[in-house]
């Protein structure tokens, strides 16, 4: 824990977690709560929770969602078969969800799933293959943060299929019952242009994001990468998962950031919010030319698509990267966006690209206004923002936390 302001470093623990199995290294997500409770994941599918973030003195308290005597029973056991694998999500009374992966025989009984833990410390669970009324199913995507409903009744996490040679990962987007864990809804994920199953990649980082409205948008890979340059699609559904709504034009590895459509000023549309999202056009996949962009989308009114012609979310705004990348002949460095943060008070984003520096997008002049250098530029750096109460601006690049001031 380091204070904001300073960053001077306030206390530290060290983690018992135990990385799920994986190809690409998964993210680790700690929440903090309403009453500013710190929950993070620990090993053998138990949270690690701390009463106070801000204390310097504090210790941790162990919260299994499977019961404490069965974990404490055969601790070596669960630590080897249980693993949280998705980013921890927090409702306004403090109610934690996250998924799990477990393996057959765990001393647990558990089968990889969703749990949710109450503020006090009760612990339920659902299976991915019941959920989804699917065996085929294996378990809650890999980074997939649940996503709540503004009321707080609804749960949305997307399921997947194990990884396996030969088989493309593809799956469910599921509505629960925030309370029961009971299925509400159920959207088998599709690609628009194909017609086939998306792929639901545990390589990628997209979680459902609730617009204002109710409607529930997330990141899928196309069914074929070649047919639409490794993008992706940004999925669009109502909030019962019942009706199909249209697509954005990318939605690899990202979960779209929301914004006031006041914003942006040139805006003469209807929708009252917009949409941000990474718009890379991956150069050396299909007929990618490696010209990466940042997109603002309107989810409500659609344009052709630029390489299948299926109508798609109109772009409002689009502004291409700004460094070159030599690797390809008009190519630009890609933005390598997890979800970016947007600013209302200074009608602008910030983002983090691959070259190495945090950059301002204005939305009124639909230019970079500011830009610093975070480092010398990494593939793959893996950029969230966010910005403090103070106005600093947190980004992580390169497995770096930066703090940026005025």
């Amino acid at each position: 824990g380091h204070q904001g302001a300073t960053g001077t470093l306030l206390w530290s623990v060290i983690s018992d977690y135990v990385l799920p199995p994986h190809r690409w290294t998964p993210s680790y997500g700690m929440v903090l709560t309403t009453s500013n409770r710190l929950y993070a994941p620990g090993s053998g599918g138990k949270l690690l929770m701390r009463g106070d973030a801000d204390a310097i003195n504090g210790t941790l308290q162990e919260v299994i969602f499977f019961g404490a005597n069965v974990y404490n029973s055969a601790k070596a056991a669960c630590d080897a078969s249980i693993f949280i694998n998705t980013p921890l999500t927090a409702d306004a009374n403090g109610t934690i969800y996250f998924g799990f992966m477990a393996t057959a025989g765990n001393p647990a009984g558990v089968v990889s799933g969703l749990a949710r833990v109450t503020a006090d410390g009760v612990g339920t669970w659902v299976s991915a293959a019941a959920a989804s009324s699917d065996p085929s199913i294996d378990k809650v995507a890999m980074n997939c943060a649940p996503g709540l409903s503004s009321d707080g009744k609804t749960v949305y996490v997307a399921v997947n299929v194990p990884v396996a040679t030969g088989v493309r990962q593809t799956g469910y987007l599921l509505a629960l019952d925030s309370t029961t864990l009971a299925t509400k809804g159920r959207m088998r994920l599709m690609d628009p242009s194909s017609g086939l199953p998306a792929r639901i990649s545990d390589d990628g980082t997209s979680s459902p994001t609730i617009a204002p409205n109710g409607d529930v948008l997330y990141g899928v890979l196309e069914s074929d990468s070649r047919l639409h340059n490794g993008r992706g699609w940004l999925l669009h559904f109502d909030a019962a998962l019942s009706q199909t709504k249209t697509p954005g034009s990318f939605g690899w590895d990202d979960t779209a950031s929301l914004m006031p459509a006041a914003m942006v000023t040139s805006y003469t549309g209807t929708s009252t919010y917009l949409l941000m999202s990474k718009y890379n056009n991956y150069g050396g996949v299909g007929s990618g030319d490696g010209r990466n962009r940042v997109a603002v989308l309107d989810p409500d009114q659609s344009q052709p698509d630029f390489l299948t012609g299926i109508p798609v979310m109109k772009e409002v705004l689009t502004i291409l990267g700004p460094t070159p990348d030599t690797a390809y002949g008009g190519g630009v460095k890609e933005w390598c966006i997890n979800t970016a943060a947007v600013d209302p008070v200074t009608k602008s984003v910030l983002v983090n690209n691959e070259d190495g520096f945090l950059y301002r997008w204005d939305m009124a002049t639909n230019t970079f206004t500011e830009r610093i250098r975070l480092t010398a530029g990494l593939g793959e750096a893996y950029t969230p923002t966010l910005i403090g109460p103070d106005g600093a601006v947190f980004a992580v690049n390169n497995a770096t936390l930066f703090s940026v001031g005025r």
